[in-house]
């Protein structure tokens, strides 16, 4: 392990030297298409030696042996990937190669269609409390049935505004239901807008932008002042036409395989929201709340 003593940022390079150590010592030549060795087991260096990572990777002997040494150097994202590829390292091993080489360690995109029963499995355990999945750009991937009778139904959505931004934006039901609509619509525009910004070139984030400049004038007047923040811990309120008033406090949380999805759930926040919300999903309504229309609680 780093002496305690180092910085952050040399226990860093130490780790990455060690890391960069153990990868190609798990290598023979054949493994990486060199020849073989004329005399096996009388190779000094076991696995791949410096000089041949640093062939297959395209860059110099000293500049990679400085790496390994922990020297205060920086690599590209071009070289980092040159030697993730020579090294012939995994998806997990790579997102730890850049990690370490103080690069942002892209996860890709989760290919949902692959996931969508164990994701809606998830969100229907979830049950009584509401929960729903997004991708990236806030587009609803699955939801329980909570979701849809207490917040709304994205199954009645058409399949290019199935989005979070589309609801809160546009569905008048939804925001007449809502008791502080507008922090909570700046809140999701904060967070669409931080993530936008990060993919700049990304072709469903320009969409959405461009077709809800035309379809909202507050979208298009909050989106103009370029409102970033992250999310924040919330209990909100919403007037239920069959249950009443009912307080819900906010959750976001990432599975982790799949980092780039995004769990919301809502809980009750009183033990009589929650049973007000069971009774109506067992078909029994029940007794509705008072109409308490001030702030959460």
């Amino acid at each position: 392990m780093p002496d305690s003593q180092e910085s952050p940022q040399s226990a860093r390079r130490a780790e990455l030297g060690v890391f960069l150590r153990s990868a190609r010592a798990r290598l023979r030549p054949v493994d990486v298409g060199l020849p073989a060795d004329l005399e096996p087991g009388l190779r000094r260096t076991p696995g791949l030696r410096r000089e041949e990572v640093a062939e297959l990777s395209g860059v110099g002997v000293t500049w990679y042996t400085w790496l390994e040494q922990g020297r205060n150097i920086s690599a590209s994202e071009q070289v980092v990937d040159a030697l993730a590829r020579a090294l012939r390292l995994d998806p997990d091993q790579r997102r730890h190669l850049r990690g370490l080489a103080g690069l942002a360690t892209s996860t890709g995109r989760t290919q949902v269609d692959d996931v969508l029963p164990r994701l809606q499995r998830l969100v229907d355990a979830a049950a009584p409390n509401i929960a729903s999945i997004y991708d990236v750009h806030l587009d609803y991937v699955v939801w329980n049935t909570p979701y849809a009778r207490l917040r709304n139904d994205p199954a009645t959505l058409p399949g290019d505004r199935r989005n979070l931004l589309w609801m809160m934006f546009t569905d008048a039901s939804n925001r007449a239901r809502m008791l502080g609509w507008e922090a909570a619509a700046r809140a999701v525009l904060s967070q669409f807008r931080a993530a936008a910004g990060q993919r700049p070139g990304d072709p469903r984030f320009a969409t959405i932008v461009a077709e809800l400049t035309e379809a909202s004038p507050q979208f298009r007047q909050w989106w103009a002042r370029y409102p970033v923040r992250s999310f924040r811990p919330a209990t909100i309120g919403i007037d239920h036409p069959e249950i009443g008033r009912l307080d819900l406090e906010m959750f976001q949380l990432r599975p982790v395989e799949h980092p780039d999805l995004l769990l919301v759930l809502q809980t009750p926040a009183s033990s009589d929201g929650r049973a007000r919300v069971k009774a109506l999903l067992d078909g029994r309504p029940g007794v509705r709340s008072p109409d308490r229309r001030g702030p959460p609680t």
